[in-house]
């Protein structure tokens, strides 16, 4: 109830005010506090020389993004751009043998930037897990996986095999490990296909094909073997109405993202700043609530980036890779807070979705998400701010569905039966917005640090209440009704699409 419910337009014009005056409070504070903190010394390591004629130095505290575009970036415009180039002779001459085409050449260029020895670790864990899956047997598909996966991330058996990878380079261990695992999960997809395929398996040059697939061999995001196989098996090639006019918008935005992100990082130092807890203890509790929930929209722009410029190669080679991850900032329900789409729709399938069935039953659910997030835990690679992030997120999972039971008992079902819809959407945004700062709170611990979430849940919870912690509680309410309206209209424009596909 109160999902399509309206709301009167004044009132969505002030909480769009209340939210636009809180963002701009809390960023001015967060502004100040970089300006006067730029020469610290505690912030050497973080902040570098940027833009002199303006007076600014630059953020670059986050060791992905600097990676990507000083060292790292040569090496990427040169890959991606040669794929393009194959892949587009491919398609317009061998268009049904085009993934034969994309593995040699994704096999070549993992060879020549990290060896012959580290083409064979790879090839082996491909081959072992093939083996596996010729046995057509879920549970060991998922040991074998798990097993392999954890020999990369538990030590010492990474450090062994890693060993093996003569030479040294700046990007050695981010393209060891990262080629590594992505490899595990595609293997395991295609294990756990093949089981389920009710005649034969797959051969071992599908999972070739579908794993040496460059633009995701690296960093993702994982496609499941079923629909990579049944895309690049497509003999006709034929573009969408307007396909490469949105494709190349994406482009566009994403090179837009790139610089807005390196124009922000010139003038906020959100990545820095919560490195000197001492420093940041001198913040208001509006200026370190904007650098917690800043820290979170700044790693779903990263994430949004980086798969956004390699589902932009893989949609050029007529593929439909997993979507960017949904804005954190339109978030409000852990069933939808993640980061990598891709990881997230392997999960689903096979883990999530497969045991919790249609997350009704509050024990099903309770085991599918324990489940879910021990996996995830080894994917990450087990630690300390690990294991209390995946923690507190299973926890904050399982929380919505007990509540969302709790409140279907009959006399609050019968409660809620009788407000108006308009009514009922506010009583569940104000829920709503509990769980917005449940999110940040809880995966700040794996953005910062253990400390730094710490920091802000005492001076949000206990040092602010009461002033702060239901100043921010109201604003983020209006920021969640905000959410609702976009939701609202969106639903309303999906059965208009149904209504006229019925009339055609």
């Amino acid at each position: 109830m109160g999902v399509k419910a309206m709301l009167p337009s004044y009132e969505l014009g002030f909480y769009a005010l209340v939210v636009t005056c809180a963002v701009l409070y809390s960023g001015s504070g967060i502004f100040e506090a970089s300006r006067d903190s730029m020469n610290r010394k505690a912030f050497r390591d973080g902040i570098k020389p940027g833009w002199h004629y303006f007076g600014r130095k630059m953020d670059v505290a986050d060791f992905e993004w600097v990676m990507w575009f000083t060292s790292f970036r040569n090496i990427i415009i040169f890959a991606l751009s040669g794929h393009v180039l194959f892949g587009k002779i491919c398609s317009m001459t061998v268009p049904q043998h085009r993934a034969v085409m994309y593995m040699i050449y994704g096999a070549l260029a993992v060879l020549a930037s990290m060896g012959l020895v580290y083409l064979m670790i790879i090839l082996s864990h491909c081959l072992l897990l093939y083996s596996v899956a010729l046995a057509k047997q879920r549970w060991l598909c998922y040991v074998a996986g798990l097993c392999c996966l954890a020999s990369f991330k538990v030590e010492p058996f990474g450090s062994w095999q890693s060993g093996f990878v003569t030479g040294a380079f700046d990007l050695q261990d981010v393209l060891f490990y990262g080629g590594c695992t992505f490899t595990i999960m595609r293997c395991m997809s295609f294990a756990l296909e093949s089981s389920d395929r009710e005649q034969g398996i797959y051969s071992v040059f599908d999972l070739l094909k579908y794993n040496f697939y460059l633009p995701f061999f690296f960093f993702g995001p994982v496609m499941t073997f079923d629909q990579f196989h049944a895309q690049v098996s497509t003999r006709e090639l034929r573009r969408k109405d307007h396909e490469m006019k949105s494709i190349r918008v994406n482009a566009l935005l994403h090179l837009g993202a790139i610089v807005a992100v390196d124009i922000f990082f010139h003038f906020f130092y959100i990545l820095t700043l919560p490195s000197d807890l001492k420093f940041v203890t001198r913040l208001s509790d509006w200026s370190l609530a904007g650098l917690a929930y800043s820290n979170l929209v700044y790693d779903w722009v990263k994430a949004a980036v980086m798969f956004g410029v390699i589902n932009t190669i893989a949609r050029l080679d007529h593929l439909d890779p997993p979507q960017p991850p949904k804005c954190i900032t339109m978030l409000y329900i852990f069933a939808e807070t993640h980061f990598d789409r891709g990881i997230n729709d392997w999960l689903c399938k096979y883990v999530y979705d497969h045991i919790g069935e249609n997350h009704d039953n509050i024990l099903k659910e309770l085991v599918a998400s324990i489940s879910t997030f021990a996996i995830t835990t080894l994917w990450l690679g087990p630690c300390e701010v690990v294991y209390i992030w995946s923690l507190f997120n299973c926890f904050g999972l399982n929380f919505e569905l007990w509540v969302q039971k709790f409140f279907q008992l009959g006399p609050f079902a019968k409660l809620e039966a009788k407000l108006s819809g308009a009514m009922s959407r506010r009583i569940r945004a104000a829920f709503g917005a509990v769980n917005f700062w449940a999110i940040v709170l809880y995966n700040i611990l794996a953005l910062n640090s253990l400390e730094f979430a710490l920091l802000v849940t005492k001076r949000l919870l206990v040092l602010g209440f009461p002033v702060s912690t239901l100043s921010i509680w109201f604003i983020t309410y209006c920021g969640v009704q905000l959410i609702k309206e976009r939701e609202r209209v969106l639903a309303l424009q999906e059965e208009d699409k149904g209504d006229k596909a019925k009339l055609e």
